[in-house]
This record gives C-alpha cells, structure tokens and sequence, in this order.
C-alpha cells in the first residue's frame, strides 16, 4: 500500500497542523490498494462533530454544452414561450453568487465532455478552460471522460489543471496501472479517491465514485485500468473515514439517480450523494411547462442505519444549477435537507404570432413573465458571467464557419428518448416533444439515425443503433453540420456483420438486458432500420421481444424474422465490439465474419441529411417499436 502525497500546507509538520492553521482547506490524506480493499491513512487530529450546515452548489453532465440553448421552450401561463436557456456562462454567475454563503462545496458531477463540437474541435481544453471559472472544490469523472481513453482523459485533466483553481479530481473506485496515462508515477498522480473539506472545526470527506460497467464497456478505458464495485469501494472508504472521526460524509457519484438511491439504502453512514450520468430532472417544474420530472429536489432517503440521505441532481447540458442545503446535528447525522435546482434563461422572451413565427414580446410581457418567473422559482433570469464569456469567445471563433453550414432542414422535431415509457423527458423544452418519453414509437432521432445508416450500407438488411449513441434531439428547422456533430458526437465508424434470426433476437435481449438484468446503462437499448417488433418490459428476458418482422434489403414488404435466416447487420464499431452489453456482436465480430465500411457515423447521417433535403419523422410503420408494455405492466401509447 502506498501512501498519498499531502498537499503543500499538509507537509507542515503535525504539531503546527494541531494548532489550527486554516490555509489548506481541503485535503487529500488516503490511498487505495490494488485490490481496491484496504487504506493506508496518514493520522490526523480531528476536532469532535458539532452541529453544522453545509451548502452544495452543484452541476453534472454539461457533455460540451458550452453556449446557451437559444430556443428553449417554456410553458408560462399556459402560453407558449421561447427564451435563450443554460449555458456554462450564466452557471458561473450562479456559482459566484453563491460564494457567500457559509460552508459551500462547489462540484461537478462529471460527463464534462463529448457533446457537441467544442470537444470534437478541442478534445477537453473549451470544458476546463470554463469549469476554471467556476473553481470546483471536486470534479468526480464520469464514464464519457474515458471517450478517447486514458490519455485522453489526463489532456483534459492537465488543462483543468492550469491556472490558480486546483480542482481535486476524485475516482475512488478506478485504479489506473502505474506508469500508464493516469498514474505515470504513482497511483494518484491524476485520480484521488477523496478530498477533506475542513469547516471550521468539522471536516467533511467528499468521495468520488464512477459509475462501473457502463465505463469499461461503453467508453474506451486502457484494459489495465481497474474499476472495483461502486457500493463496495464507497463503504470500504467510509468505514477508513469513520474510523479516523469523520461524521459527515458526501459522495460525489456517476452512476445515475436510481443507483444513487438504491447505493444509499445499502450504505452505512453516508448523509449526502450528489449525483450524475442519468441526465435526471429532479423538482417541479410544471410552472413551466416541464411535466416530466424524475423525483424531487432533494430526494430524501434512508441509509442501511436508517438515517436520512440527500440525494441531488441537476439535468443536463449547463441548463440547469442545483443548491442544496444540509443541516447536521452535533452527531454528524442529517436533521434535514433543502434546496433548489433552478434553470437559469436570459429574458428575450418570444412568442408565436400569426404567422407562426416566434417574435419578442414586448416590455409590459416581459415584466409580467419576469414576475411570474420569480413567483415559480423554477426558472431565474441570470446575466452570462463576462469572465467566462470571454473564455467561451476564446474558442467560438474556429466553430462559427463550420457551425453555420446548412445540411438540411427537419420538418418537425425528431425527439430524443432512450427507452419508452422512461420517467425523465429528455427533450423537454423543445417543441413537439412534451410527451415524447410516455410514447411506445420511442426514440424519433434514434430511427432516423438507423434509416441512414441502412441507406448508407449497399447491403445491410437491418441497421442497429443504441438509444445512448444518440446525444440530443434534432430540433425543428435548419439543420447544420453542428446539429449533426451534437446528436452524434464520437468518433464511430460502421461495421457491417452477418447474422442469423437467433442472434439477432438474441442481440436485442441483450440490449434490453443490459440494463433491466445487470443493472449497467440504458443506453443499450435498441433501435433498428429494417427490423421491428413488439417489447414487453415487465417480462423476463427471452420473452421481451415478439412479432419480429424484418424487411430485406431491395424488399417493400415486411415478413417475420427467420432463426436461421442469414441477415446483413450494420451498426457502429462501438457496439460490433461488444460495447453495452452486445456481447454476441462482439462474439461474431471476433470470428472474422464482420467488415468495416470504414464510413464515419456522424458523416453518415450528414449525407443522408443532404440527400433528403427536409427530414421528418419516419413512418409509423417503419419504427422499430411497434407495441411497447412497460415495466409496470401498462401498454403505452
């Protein structure tokens, strides 16, 4: 076991730290095993627990997201209405802000990256560049942090390390090999399992946890890179913590807000878990508009010694802020827990006109909406940071040209979802998509990414896709090469492979599985060109799927899959290699019998955007869902 290196003021000898100097604030003081198991501690002095409040100012999932929605929708009054939303500039206002309040931990609950052409162009730098206006006191890394693998991930981390803010970068559960990207010299060169915040004379440990599976088999991790079990290597630490003194212990986790609550009920001693990675809403915001929401702000449950947890996350895309506030009595354990997520938008309020066009409202409106806004309290208008807008402007230059070039025009909206019937809207805010996550089509940009793949392909049958691969909706309108590279942001290629009918319907319950079964992403689930059915969710695996019919290439007319009919299968190289789960794509892709086409997935879908000139939803009939019944047994619409 190897100890941690102390920061500079923690190199002072233990006599002068027991007299209570405060300048080094926050502390790094524990290392983890090989076996992710055991801890070596360096001792320390630790004040007995008072009665404390804390306050958490937090964000997770911003993927790139570095400007402002300009066309977020927002229901006020019953009224329809359109207003610049998000953007990291006007977080930073919100972050600074709340600098005055007493015992604030600033975090970022990972997924910095992959999103939109700010990562595409600048692999990391435009995400730290802003997030070093904020100073985050910890920024737990998410799965997308290792899209272009462990190197990539230390470029990033060496950016979010210049200038003055330091920002502990915490994993306690990954452990890269030394002398690789992340740990050249020592095991914690880059990745610490966990910083002590010092409040006075109470110290709070603040532990990262990355979300496991959906990290080694939906990113692109070095194969010598351990991730161990979240909910073991949480308690293993906690207990380290526990017995050094510490009471109040805050997780910073990227697992998403079902794991978070399920963690909390197995975990002992934990108070507060700060979450990311499931993009969750959490609070009311039906005075807006936003029905769709996936718990409340905090989520309140119980740990295994059952004493309360406060859960939070804050959406998505830099549209939203999270503030919590958690009281503790003076044995450490939580009174209670408050707090708000609030979505900061300019004041350009538009409106529909006659002509169907949205147009600014005027003066008198725009008081009424504002007053109406700060009754609500789920929306604020927030001036844009000028320190961080002048670091955005640093980096939009190089995007505007390519930003601005026309592909192609979407008749309608094209609406995200992952799995029908899933709780939170992922394209709340966007016309046309109020209700898109309760219908049994699912996802409309998920199909339409599927028929250009097919087209693509001179012979595939059926083009696969995962709900997770596809990262926004496509908005009604002109649509530009930016468009194109923010719904499909990696860098895939596709694969072409043949298949029976049995490993194809073999293929599907694995997608499905994935997540109902192993309780690793959603983002498996499946969609497809040229192959339909009927899913049954509440149903155990091998009868999910039924009435699988597939339409053949060169063929108009739908007929039922056959188990030892051979079938042509395109999809991303992502998912031929058997990441999310598709470990029967990686089994035939290991034996040879898969070719790549060598075209670029997002390139794909920007040819089949310029061929079609407008686009529009598919076909009812052509949707790979055709009936869906959910996990509660209930048929959606």
């Amino acid at each position: 076991m190897r100890p941690t290196p102390f920061c500079k003021c923690l190199m002072l000898a233990a006599s002068v730290m027991l007299l209570g100097l405060s300048a080094c604030t926050t502390q790094t003081v524990v290392d983890s095993s090989a076996a992710g198991a055991s801890f070596t501690v360096t001792p320390q002095a630790l004040a007995p627990a008072t009665a404390l409040e804390i306050h958490i100012a937090h964000i997770n999932d911003h993927h790139s997201h570095l400007e402002a929605d300009p066309d977020f929708e927002m229901g006020i009054d019953g009224i329809t209405t359109r207003v610049d939303a998000g953007g990291f500039a006007r977080l930073t206002t919100l972050f600074k802000a709340s600098e005055h309040l007493p015992n604030l931990l600033k975090i970022h609950a990972g997924d910095a990256m992959t999103g939109t052409l700010y990562h595409t162009l600048y692999q990391g730098e435009a995400d730290a560049a802003l997030m070093n206006t904020v100073c985050f006191d910890v920024f737990e890394i998410g799965n997308h942090e290792f899209d272009e693998g462990d190197a990539g991930l230390r470029g990033f981390l060496d950016h979010l390390r210049k200038g003055k803010c330091r920002t502990a970068v915490l994993a306690a559960n990954v452990e890269p090999a030394i002398g690789s990207a992340l740990a050249p010299s020592a095991a914690h060169d880059y990745l610490q399992p966990y910083v002590l915040k010092r409040f006075g004379e109470v110290t709070v440990a603040i532990i990262g946890i990355e979300v496991r599976d959906k990290t080694m088999h939906s990113s692109r991790p070095l194969r010598s890179t351990l991730f161990h079990d979240e909910v073991d290597t949480a308690q293993k630490t906690i207990d380290v913590l526990r017995a050094q003194g510490i009471r109040h212990i805050v997780l910073v986790t990227h697992q998403g807000y079902e794991a978070d609550k399920a963690m909390a009920a197995r975990l002992g001693e934990v108070d507060v878990i700060i979450g990311g990675d499931s993009h969750s809403l959490l609070g009311d915001f039906s005075a807006i508009g936003i029905r769709a929401t996936s718990g409340p702000y905090p989520s309140v449950v119980y740990n295994r010694d059952g004493e309360r947890v406060c859960i939070g996350q804050a959406w998505e895309y830099a549209k939203a802020f999270g503030l919590m506030q958690i009281r503790f009595d003076d044995r450490g354990a939580v009174l209670g827990c408050s707090g708000t997520v609030t979505l900061p938008i300019g004041d350009d309020f538009r409106r529909k006109v006659g002509s169907g066009d949205f147009v600014a409202v005027d003066m008198a409106t725009r008081k009424r909406i504002r007053e109406r806004l700060q009754e609500q309290g789920a929306a604020r208008v927030v001036a844009a940071d000028p320190v961080a807008e002048a670091e955005l402007a640093r980096f939009a230059g190089r995007l505007a040209e390519m930003k601005r070039q026309k592909i192609g025009i979407a008749r309608e909206s094209l609406c995200l979802v992952r799995v029908p019937g899933e709780s939170t809207n992922r394209s709340a805010g966007l016309s046309g998509c109020e209700d898109a996550n309760t219908l049994a089509r699912g996802s409309d940009i998920a199909q339409a990414v599927a028929e250009a793949y097919r087209q693509a392909s001179r012979l595939a049958d059926i083009a696969l896709q995962n709900g997770g691969g596809i990262r926004t909706a496509l908005p009604r309108g002109d649509v530009t090469y930016n468009t194109a590279y923010t719904v499909l942001p990696f860098n895939n290629v596709l694969f072409e492979l043949r298949l029976s009918g049995r490993q194809i319907v073999e293929i599907l319950e694995e997608a499905v599985g994935n997540y109902l079964d192993r309780g690793s992403s959603d983002g498996s689930h499946p969609y497809a060109a040229g192959l339909r059915w009927d899913l049954d969710l509440s149903q155990a695996r091998g009868s999910r799927f039924t009435h699988i019919e597939v339409m053949r290439k060169g063929s108009d007319t739908w007929e039922a899959l056959a188990p030892e009919q051979i079938y042509t299968v395109v999809t991303s190289d992502f998912l031929a290699l058997g990441g999310d789960g598709y470990a029967t794509l990686a089994e035939v892709h290991q034996t040879g019998q898969s070719v790549n086409t060598y075209l670029n997935y997002t390139q794909t879908f920007v040819d089949y955007l310029l061929a079609q000139g407008t686009v529009a939803r598919p076909l009812r009939a052509s949707y790979s869902h055709q009936k869906v019944v959910g996990r509660d047994g209930k048929a959606l619409p």
